[in-house]
């Protein structure tokens, strides 16, 4: 078997892309479901935030081209669009790609913790689809128990910088007052609650809420001093906003070229400052053709996540050395996991020749035959059983001038290190 991590992020895929390729929270059962249904896949998790779609799983052979053709498939996207900008790594290398991700190193904000958490709602809802095995399991937990390392024991995490930081960051270029600023927030997940709480300490007095479900947008409007809206209210709060930050799971976009051009107009034209974090996009694109709309997405966020980039260096090339000691770690017990499995062959075998020479002893010793001759017949047969199959073996090897067979033989059946001289 093997482990396979299959995907796009933003270094890879511009959001155009990555958004087709998105996996909503109401397609994520059934598309657990179809990828472990795969023929060459026997475990399959799915994780998918704003700046990239992951597969990982455990496959045969065949696995990888088979799960490529499934994502191509799922999103009705063309193959080669999808090899155009994927990457895949297995085994060894896949595990190390899913701990770098897990502490924040493979993120456009190095070192953000959001991503930990998106990693266990990916393990959580695999484990519900049962599309987890042991070794699967095995994986999520030692990276779970990595990252917690990396977090303990370097500064990877201080004064994080998330990309709702890097946002309210790039906002504040361009108000000079923003205690007098209004902002707008759509959505209330954990990316929009940071936004808030940012624009909150950065002075904004004037937040104001919109979200499906507006008791979810009372509860972060309220803890902060704002108004919580609907969905359907946005056409008029957007009169008032100057600062609109999205971020929801909407599979469409929420705000239209016409809905902000008609709120342009009852501003007289006032510039608006939008920030769509979202994947699929909240905005669309044509918004930003608008002339007193200044729109950006996740990746125009690049120049403030450099700058945290930098400062946490240091940090991260601590934490890569943990990671290739944890990939070290989880080398070494997937391979005595695998000797597990022959150690319980061998022993299985012999026990089953120990099985058969003393039934044939036992029948003798009923007809009667002499004690003594019946345990020097049986430890002889035994003997002779338990050795015939490595005695063809190495006399294959010998033949065959297969010197490292020999050398292995010597170890495993006399307990020395080395050929004998």
């Amino acid at each position: 078997m093997t482990l396979l991590a299959l995907g796009i992020n933003h270094r890879t895929a511009a959001i155009e892309v990555r958004e087709k390729v998105a996996f909503g929270p109401s397609q994520l059962t059934l598309a657990l479901s179809e990828l472990r249904a795969l023929p060459g896949v026997h475990e399959a998790a799915v994780l998918s935030t704003c700046n990239r779609t992951e597969l990982y799983c455990v496959t045969d052979a065949r696995g990888e081209s088979d799960v490529l053709d499934w994502l191509s498939r799922f999103h009705a996207l063309p193959r080669e669009e999808l090899l155009h900008c994927a990457y895949h790594y297995l085994d060894g290398d896949a595990a190390r790609h899913l701990m770098r991700v897990a502490v924040g190193l493979d993120s456009m904000v190095l070192g953000e913790p959001q991503i930990l958490g998106q990693i266990k709602d990916a393990y959580q809802a695999a484990r519900e689809a049962q599309g987890l095995g042991g070794e699967l399991e095995r994986l999520f937990q030692h990276t779970f128990a990595v990252a917690k390392q990396v977090r303990t024991e370097t500064a990877i995490g201080e004064n994080p910088v998330s990309v709702a930081y890097a946002a309210v960051s790039l906002a504040s270029r361009i108000f000079d007052d923003f205690g007098r600023a209004r902002a707008l927030l759509i959505g209330a997940g954990e990316t929009i609650e940071l936004v808030a709480r940012h624009l909150h300490e950065a002075g904004v007095q004037q937040l104001t809420v919109a979200n499906r479900t507006r008791e979810r947008a009372s509860v972060l409007a309220g803890a902060l001093g704002g108004t919580a809206i609907s969905l359907d209210e946005i056409p008029e709060a957007l009169e008032h906003a100057d600062i609109v930050i999205s971020s929801t799971a909407a599979p469409l976009p929420i705000l239209g070229k016409g809905m902000v051009e008609r709120a342009l107009k009852r501003r007289r034209h006032r510039p608006v400052f939008m920030v769509d974090i979202a994947v699929p996009r909240d905005i669309e694109p044509e918004v930003g053709d608008l002339s007193d709309i200044f729109l950006y997405t996740v990746d125009d966020l690049q120049e403030v996540i450099e700058e945290n980039r930098r400062h946490r260096q240091v940090a991260a090339d601590q934490a890569e050395s943990l990671i290739e000691h944890g990939v070290t770690h989880w080398h070494k017990e997937r391979r005595v996991r695998g000797a597990g499995e022959v150690i319980r062959d061998v022993r299985a075998k012999g026990e089953a020749l120990r099985d058969e020479a003393q039934a044939q002893a036992l029948e003798r010793l009923a007809k009667g035959e002499d004690p003594e001759a019946v345990v020097r017949r049986l430890a002889h047969q035994l003997t002779n059983r338990l050795l015939h199959q490595p005695t063809l073996a190495l006399r294959g090897a010998a033949a065959d001038e297969r010197q490292e067979l020999m050398d292995a033989a010597v170890e495993l059946l006399l307990g020395e290190s080395h050929s004998p001289g």
